[in-house]
């Protein structure tokens, strides 16, 4: 591990170091990182405003320990870290080991991820200073440059896109690689916001189709109980979801694990035999990619027919079920029953219909059927990957109509399924450090930022523009904060990267991050950013939680790097903004100011700042005795609390969808739609085999990738079913060729009997490393992607893929 040197001189708008007894900090011979350290648990130090209580507690060989939350990468958890600190150095790190209830406040505990932390934190490919572009754009020739230098480019650039096209021809793209309020992408936002603004965008790149498409059944996005309630569940579908290795809320999988323990069964529906399915299911059952409305549909056929549905509830609490439930003029239409028993169309969604697309047996739709339409209370769950498909609006609709049917819905131990936020309050707020309103009204589909490149003044609704009929500008300025889309995480990258390297059409990249990126490889100017640990912040739980987590900074920056807050405030003074931006706070100082936000807000009892530090619990709890219910006093009176659904009722068949006159592809009821590219099409004639990219143990996206210790237990590797192997007499570890009309991967393959035959997976978020011939030979799954977009979310359907593999000597 590299040594810090750490500068006594204070850092602009950092905590004053120079007020500090330094020998309090010398007895071991070195400044311990961030004030932490010395005689009993806790030390001072002060500056001009306020005395600043920094948490740690000294063991007897010199080592502090410090409770910290895990750097926010967006994994889908919020964990509490237990750090040991030696002069100045994270030498060690546990995780979350404070004496709580088990069911009402469990531990945060960490994963591989957090814990290996150290190995990213030290790693000798950390971005050192700011460079700018040497050679042509994609080459990675950089030039090292001064911060002066660096953010008067930057503001420079700024200034002339701003005079010569306008603000809307400015992007600061969708980032998750930070959470921790002063370091993210929320930092640009709120100083380009001061600025003018810039091209806005909505809906994200992990729930485009699952947050769209759940208002229209409900009304609302949250549709889930506390988790609390799930170990009152009986029965459990985990519908293509996987918290085991992405979380989905830190101890969600414990929940699972929990409710099994009280007598739940647990099914797992997925492609693949996922880490979830191994360690928490009764029964896998793998299933197609693409066909989950199918099986859906013929789960309800089944339903329906046998009387299993909860007739009183759909009386009384929802509409579109059929004819007799149909909106006012539109009762000859399609209603759900109509599509379940094919009286339009002419074909029942039998569960042997479903056989021929799903590829399970109908015998067990059957019986799963049954099972989930009689022993209550149920609990469907959805993940995330099956609607970032081709018309992934579709199953998420599906699940919501299931649960409803079955009354599972407004009772203890059912669940509503969709996006499912949690009741009553929608759970955490993730981001709470404030960016302002956009003075620019225009804003597109996360999505489709690159066609706001190539043809931005040409979009308009049918792209799903907001705010104005049209666009007035193609994009000309990118400043990518925390955020790898620009070439790795979004859709067809050889199609992306042949965009960005046309300096004719985006004019200036800024790429602000912790390491040398893909798509920092695009830029034309690379700042160096800190690590959560290098900066004070703060995070609440994801999606679902009832806590505040400590983000102390315990260690300096590392080399010439800043934090997002810092670079977004110097930039601030170079653009004239700097008291408007920074308000007067430093980076402690609006970590206070978050705390206020969280009292005022969800955690009226939280103490201030200074006391949470010195509890050094890392962490702010409120248990929950008593959870929630989604749609509880819904379910006992529907007229007294109506939905914010048209009809105020859960909505089995959608007037609002339907109004939108694309039965095809946007149906007023869940339908299962053949996808674009798809085992059926005429494009499995070249390319037979579906592919995925699940999110990977050793990755968050692609936040990770290159670690070693992560590496060595979770290599990038494509997995194949032993058929298809043999098929084309592919060996396990041999190098094989994974290619489409849209690009080419090399890896090694893993044959294994946990993917469905006709079905390979390559784990996402690998970073992308063409070879001379174009190959990728890391395995970037999105070098096979399409960038085409869903019909009603505008979402990425980066699933939906065709490829053929084949031997690679």
């Amino acid at each position: 591990m590299r040594e810090h040197d750490i500068d006594y001189q204070k850092p602009d708008g950092n905590p004053d170091l120079q007020g500090i007894d330094r020998r309090c900090f010398m007895k071991m011979g070195t400044i311990l990182a961030g004030g932490l350290g010395a005689f009993g648990s806790l030390i001072g130090c002060t500056d001009s405003k306020q005395r600043i209580r920094l948490p740690g507690r000294l063991e007897k060989d010199g080592t502090v320990v410090v409770r910290a939350g895990c750097p926010a990468h967006n994994c889908g958890g919020r964990c509490v870290l237990k750090l040991f600190l030696r002069e100045g150095e994270i030498v060690r790190i546990e995780t979350d080991d404070r004496p709580t209830d088990e069911i009402s406040d469990p531990q945060l505990r960490a994963c591989i991820r957090g814990r290996a932390y150290r190995r990213r934190q030290y790693h000798p490919d950390r971005l050192k200073y700011p460079m700018k572009r040497t050679g042509k754009r994609g080459e990675g020739k950089f030039e090292r440059i001064s911060w002066d230098e660096a953010l008067d480019l930057l503001a420079h650039e700024l200034k002339r896109v701003k005079a010569k096209y306008g603000n809307s021809a400015i992007l600061v793209p969708y980032g998750t690689g930070s959470y921790n309020q002063t370091n993210g992408r929320q930092t640009a936002a709120r100083l380009i916001n001061l600025f003018g603004g810039s091209l806005g965008f909505y809906n994200s790149y992990s729930w485009a189709c699952i947050s769209r498409a759940t208002p229209y059944v409900y009304g609302t996005s949250v549709t889930g109980n506390q988790r609390q309630d799930w170990v009152n569940s009986k029965y459990i579908i985990m519908w293509g979801w996987n918290p085991a290795e992405m979380r989905d809320g830190t101890n969600s999988e414990y929940y699972i694990k929990k409710a099994r323990q009280n007598g739940a069964k647990v099914i797992c529906i997925d492609p693949r035999m996922s880490m979830s399915a191994t360690s928490l299911a009764d029964e896998w059952i793998p299933i197609r990619p693409g066909t989950d409305t199918a099986l859906m549909s013929a789960m309800a056929f089944v339903i329906i027919s046998e009387g299993l549905h909860d007739k009183e509830f759909i009386s009384r609490c929802c509409i579109g079920f059929d004819k007799s439930q149909m909106p006012e003029g539109l009762e000859n239409e399609e209603s759900y029953t109509d599509y379940i028993f094919g009286t339009h169309d002419g074909q029942p969604k039998t569960p042997e219909w479903a056989e021929a697309i799903t590829g399970i047996p109908q015998q067990t739709i059957i019986r799963i059927a049954r099972e989930y339409g009689s022993i209550k209370p149920a609990m469907l769950y959805q993940g995330y990957g099956m609607q970032r498909r081709a018309y992934g609006e579709q199953p998420v609709l599906g699940g919501c109509v299931l649960a409803a049917i079955t009354g599972n819905v407004g009772v203890s131990g059912g669940w509503a399924s969709g996006i499912a936020l949690q009741a009553d309050d929608g759970g955490p707020f993730w981001n709470i450090f404030p960016v302002g309103r956009n003075p620019v009204r225009a804003s597109i589909p996360v999505f489709l930022w690159t066609e706001a490149i190539l043809r931005g003044k040409e979009m308009g609704a049918r792209e799903g523009v907001r705010g104005v009929d049209k666009l007035d500008n193609n994009l000309k300025l990118i400043w990518c904060v925390a955020s790898n889309i620009l070439i790795n995480q979004h859709a067809d990258t050889n199609r992306s990267a042949e965009i960005l390297r046309d300096e004719s059409l985006v004019e200036f990249i800024c790429v602000q991050d912790q390491f040398m990126t893909p798509s920092a490889r695009f830029a034309d100017l690379v700042l160096p950013a800190c690590t959560q640990f290098e900066v004070w912040g703060i995070e609440d739980g994801w999606k679902y939680g009832d806590e505040v987590i400590m983000m102390p900074k315990v260690l300096e920056p590392a080399y010439e790097s800043k934090s997002d807050y810092q670079i977004a405030a110097d930039l601030a003074e170079r653009l004239g903004l700097r008291d408007e931006y920074t308000l007067g706070r430093n980076e402690y100082e609006w970590i206070e100011w978050s705390v206020r936000y969280y009292r005022n807000t969800r955690f009226p009892d939280i103490p201030d700042l200074e006391t949470l530090h010195e509890l050094n619990r890392g962490v702010y709890t409120n248990p929950v005795t008593e959870p929630k219910i989604a749609f509880r006093d819904f379910r006992a009176d529907p007229g007294k609390h109506p939905l914010n659904t048209p009809s105020g009722k859960i909505e089995l068949f959608s007037k609002t969808l339907f109004d939108m006159r694309q039965p095809d592809t946007i149906p007023p009821v869940p339908k299962y739609i053949q996808e674009w590219e798809s085992p059926f099409g005429e494009e499995s004639k070249q390319y037979p085999l579906q592919a995925l990219g699940h999110h990977y143990m050793s990755r968050v996206h692609s936040t990770h990738d290159g670690i070693d210790w992560l590496e060595e237990a979770f290599p990038q590797r494509l997995f194949m079913n032993p058929i298809d192997a043999q098929a084309r007499g592919i060996r396990d570890g041999e190098q094989v060729l994974i290619y489409n009309d849209r690009g080419k991967i090399s890896i090694p393959c893993r044959i294994t009997n946990k993917i469905m035959p006709g079905v390979v997976n390559i784990p996402q978020g690998a970073w992308w490393e063409p070879d001379k011939d174009g190959i990728d030979r890391r395995g970037n799954v999105n070098v096979l992607t399409s960038h085409r977009w869903t019909p009603l979310a505008f979402g990425n359907a980066q699933h939906t893929i065709m490829v053929e593999v084949k031997s690679h000597k």
